[in-house]
């Protein structure tokens, strides 16, 4: 047998000024460029993303693997039309030369500058290529699902934790259920339907209500082998689109009638529970000086502050030092805090190297001008502590062992803290972002970050508490600031219901 296997991975904020060519899509692997072929396998073998898990799947039934592309980038703005093109192009001219199954990396939250739907229209060009073709797709748990997905694939499983660290788990789900359909011993059908719903991404913790009893109720079926597969998406809000929703899809075998009743009232379980606990799914943010002043009379350290307006993860600069800024005025102490995209700081402590004093006006280099935000530097004098390469392995819970590259790094101390700064943008969901520069968080009170839950995962074995700063960015907290003009409405929270 011969499968095609490849990755399409994009989270699109359409209100991030950040661009998203091309280049972007190497994703933090140190390749220039997006991998293909053997430096695509080198790249995401043993990473705990899914196509890792695709690609052990494949190894271990023996069949030849094509491998076109390993496109990954951070999130940010619409994805370029060329990007996507040059993409989408690569993996149908490897289905054009033939295959027996098509097991695909995606996101499901990509807006292309020329689609709403990223993900729906790729699988529609690949379906035109062969309209009986077994296609597999895992998707992220922040899937904003689409009629033409489900209709142009064949399988559709997606993660059912947050921060997310079934990765992995999610593609060997969907490759078994593959393999049963090639052997013939099911025909897998899907069911789905949605809410107006837009959860913020602050109460979607999976270990958390109310998202750990919705994730139960669709896990429980398909544990049971009541249906193929099932999954509910939260959905991604931050897009200016006309699907953003809740939605829970059911993959069901057609052989067995009973299994497509199940699924209907699966579906319909979950997401009545869903709308019946709408208003838990809402977020009360609190002014930044209140929260690192309720944060400076705790007593037990370490203490993570998590910034999640400007986080990477979700279309940010990462850049911001407004938390930063409060912090330091507030005068709390043995602060660690980055890593602070800012490539031009990075340089010029490089310029100086380790041990200098330097004086450097840091970060705000990025606007949002969607939002009518301003980048608002900060100006610094301190000590060189140390510079790295910014190459390391992550080794918490996500993605294990994948190379991160984050572009050279410095270390900023100023006394009360130490600042890391990088090169490239980045969210710190493994420890390994900040220790990578030496620096030992154990020892730290407060740990300041870009980020809103894919942290936890690592940083909640070593943190006392864990505190959440609505710092101003593109992630902001309060939907009602953002300009939506294509959203699908009425929606909640932002209209009654």
């Amino acid at each position: 047998m011969r499968f095609v296997i490849a990755m399409m991975q994009h989270e699109t904020n359409t209100f991030s000024a950040q661009p998203t060519p091309y280049k972007a899509f190497a994703g933090g692997t140190g390749y220039d460029m997006p991998p293909q072929g053997d430096d695509a396998r080198a790249a995401y073998q043993d990473s705990g993303f899914p196509i890792d898990a695709f690609l052990d799947f494949a190894d271990g039934l023996g069949v030849e693997v094509v491998l076109p592309i390993a496109a990954n980038a951070d999130p940010s703005g619409a994805v370029d039309h060329l990007a996507f093109e040059t993409i989408a192009s690569q993996i149908c001219e490897a289905v054009s030369q033939g295959c027996d199954a098509v097991l695909l990396d995606l996101h499901g939250a990509m807006v292309t500058q020329a689609f709403e739907d990223g993900e729906g229209e790729l699988l529609k060009r690949i379906r035109a290529i062969n309209a009986d073709l077994p296609i597999a797709v895992t998707l992220d748990m922040h899937t904003n699902l689409t009629q033409d997905m489900v209709d142009n694939a064949t399988i559709i499983t997606g993660y059912r934790t947050n921060p997310h660290i079934d990765m992995y788990q999610a593609g060997m789900r969907t490759a078994h259920t593959l393999l049963k359909t090639l052997e013939g011993k099911v025909q897998p059908k899907m069911l789905w339907q949605k809410r107006p719903m837009m959860p913020h991404l602050l109460k979607q913790a999976s270990s958390e209500q109310p998202m750990k009893d919705l994730l139960a109720l669709a896990s429980e079926v398909e544990a049971n082998e009541e249906v193929l597969n099932a999954t509910l998406f939260t959905g991604f809000p931050l897009a200016d689109i006309s699907h953003v929703s809740v939605s829970c899809l059911v993959v069901y075998d057609a052989l067995i009638p009973a299994q497509k009743i199940v699924g209907n009232t699966v579906i319909e379980n979950v997401l009545d529970a869903a709308w019946q606990q709408k208003e838990a799914f809402v977020y009360d943010l609190e002014p930044i000086s209140d929260t690192i002043s309720f944060a400076k009379n705790l007593k037990q350290f370490p203490i993570v502050l998590a910034d999640h307006g400007d986080n990477c993860g979700a279309g940010g600069n990462a850049d911001s030092m407004t938390v930063i800024k409060e912090v330091i005025t507030q005068g709390l102490e043995q602060v660690v805090a980055g890593p602070i995209w800012d490539a031009a700081a990075v340089a010029k402590m490089a310029e100086v190297g380790v041990g200098a004093e330097v004086s450097l006006t840091i970060g705000g280099k990025s606007d949002v001008p969607s939002l009518q935000l301003k980048g608002q530097p900060l100006s610094l004098k301190g000590k060189v502590r140390s510079i790295h390469d910014g190459r390391f392995k992550l080794k918490g819970p996500m993605m294990p062992g994948f190379q991160a590259d984050i572009g050279m790094s410095a270390v900023l101390d100023t006394g009360s803290l130490e600042l890391i700064i990088s090169s490239k943008r980045c969210e710190p969901y493994d420890q390994a972002y900040l220790s990578h520069t030496g620096i030992d968080l154990s020892q730290k009170k407060y740990i300041l970050i870009h980020s809103r839950l894919h942290f936890r995962a690592a940083f909640e074995p070593i943190a006392k508490h864990i505190i959440s700063v609505a710092g101003p960015g593109v992630c902001q907290s309060d939907y009602s600031l953002f300009p939506f003009k294509n959203l699908r409405r009425p929606i909640f929270p932002l209209d009654k219901f």
